[in-house]
């Protein structure tokens, strides 16, 4: 019986997972390497860091029950797997296939450096529905539109084909050391991550059990609920498919099975429309692997050259503490930094006001979430700041920028969702809710908020800032 190290990465999950399946009638030794710098420039941030720590904590005691064990190293991947296979006299690595550039190109080269020693290096697919390879145009050349990317995958059907779980693994010898997950030191030092503990619980059990809530609770309202940032519509599952908690392919499954076990048209009508959102995360993927040069730069050529504000841009600070003056914002902003997530909505609307109102670049808009998202992922968060500047992919028309005052009162209209983020305003009422500033000095102290002391004025005023963008847009388009 031959010795298989299973190399997880961004796998951290027992079920559906090709690697450990394909290892599980051998030897197997399920390993985990703790080399950030290999993903530079965009290693995990420090809010990706909180979710993996305790993602790896699931894992190992999910190992532990089926009587294996975890074996984490750190530093250089290449020397630890060779360290590694001198160590257990394992002759295969198994993994599955991650698809950001750096990884890519690290993969690669280790994959030649076990073939000189001897050693069997094995990929397998897992994170995606379709290879990047697998999904092109008529003319054999990858999508850039994400309608006929749809349709094209719902032509080739979605795949729902599920490998069973595993009940039982080999022991491993404890002579294998490993390095404690503490000592990766992947918790912050000042604890600013106290409130995530009230809204997650990291690893492959929670991530199923948040899916059958979602479907059992959320799915039949979801394409009218996730638009609304007060109302738990979404499933929530973002950071999960990062991490790999859970697959594609196990969502996809369980949707179609709610869908068919569903009477009502709108059962299947909510099923397809999430549906649509799994194969947009797929879309953002497939993108990066075509295009691995828009991690730096746009995808339209035409705004290489465009006209960003300096770095030292004077919006770019209140933005990131949430002190823009304008509620929405401001809600959305402090929503990330409390619990590491943002209402994709309101993402969308913080990201035009930073990238169009302010001029910013979008990298500064994807560095700040890169470090405080817990599903940050390199493909979806530069797809999606792209879209929103204008400057990539199936992107955002020019002229399209997100009021976000409009917004405010059309998606959270009594305010329900800027009061739970925003203590300051709780005594606001909703008529004022979405621009504070215009109540009277009496209103201001009936509602005990102060503009200007309690809570800043608008940094920016919206008409004049929307008329500069559309120029600046107008002249590179």
């Amino acid at each position: 019986m031959k010795k298989i190290l299973v190399w997880f990465r961004r796998d951290l999950r027992l079920a559906d997972n090709p690697a450990l399946y394909a290892a599980k009638q051998h030897q197997l030794i399920p390993i985990y390497i703790h080399a950030p710098e290999e993903e530079a420039p965009w290693q995990p941030g420090a809010a990706s860091r909180w979710w993996l720590h305790h993602s790896l904590a699931a894992l190992a005691a999910e190992l532990k029950k089926l009587g294996s064990r975890l074996i984490i190293r750190k530093g250089d991947s290449a020397a630890a797997l060779l360290k590694l296979i001198e160590e257990t006299g394992a002759s295969t690595v198994y993994c599955n296939r991650l698809y950001d550039p750096a990884t890519i190109k690290r993969d690669s080269a280790i994959k030649h450096i076990l073939a000189e020693h001897d050693v069997e290096y094995k990929s397998f697919a897992a994170s995606l529905l379709f290879e990047p390879w697998e999904v092109q145009t008529k003319t054999a050349t990858p999508y850039k539109v994400f309608t006929p990317f749809w349709n094209t995958c719902q032509k080739l059907g979605l795949p729902s084909d599920i490998q069973p779980g595993i009940r039982k693994l080999p022991s491993v010898s404890m002579q294998i050391n490993s390095v404690a997950l503490d000592d990766l030191q992947l918790l912050p030092k000042i604890p600013w991550d106290k409130q995530f503990y009230q809204h997650w619980i990291p690893g492959e059990a929670n991530a199923q059990k948040r899916l059958r809530e979602f479907i059992k609770q959320n799915l039949t309202d979801y394409e009218h609920g996730r638009d609304y940032p007060a109302v738990s519509s979404t499933s929530r599952l973002s950071a999960c498919l990062h991490f790999g908690e859970i697959s594609p392919r196990q969502i996809v499954y369980a949707i179609e099975q709610a869908k068919h076990a569903g009477a009502s048209s709108n059962v299947k009508k909510n099923a397809e429309g999430f549906l649509r959102e799994v194969v947009w995360r797929e879309f953002t993927h497939h993108i990066l692997y075509h295009f691995p040069q828009t991690i730096k730069k746009p995808l339209n050529p035409h705004f290489e050259n465009f006209p960003w504000a300096n770095k030292a841009n004077k919006y770019l600070r209140a933005w990131q503490r949430g002190q823009t003056g304008y509620p929405i914002i401001d809600a959305g902003m402090q929503e990330l930094w409390a619990s590491g997530t943002m209402h994709n909505r309101v993402r969308m609307i913080v990201g035009s006001l930073l990238t169009k109102n302010m001029n910013s670049h979008w990298l500064q808009g994807a560095k700040w979430f890169w470090d405080t998202l817990v599903d940050a992922d390199l493909a979806q968060n530069t797809f999606n700041w792209q879209w929103i500047a204008g400057c990539g992919a199936d992107a955002a028309p020019y002229f399209r920028i997100f009021n976000p005052i409009t917004q405010s009162e059309k998606f959270d209209a009594h305010g329900e969702y800027i009061r739970r983020w925003l203590p300051a305003l709780r005594h606001v009422p909703a008529k004022y809710i979405h621009s504070p500033w215009t109540m009277s000095t009496a209103e201001q102290q009936l509602y005990r908020v102060i503009i200007g002391k309690d809570y800043p004025a608008p940094i920016i005023e919206l008409k004049t800032s929307r008329e500069d963008a559309l120029l600046r847009y107008k002249k590179t388009r």
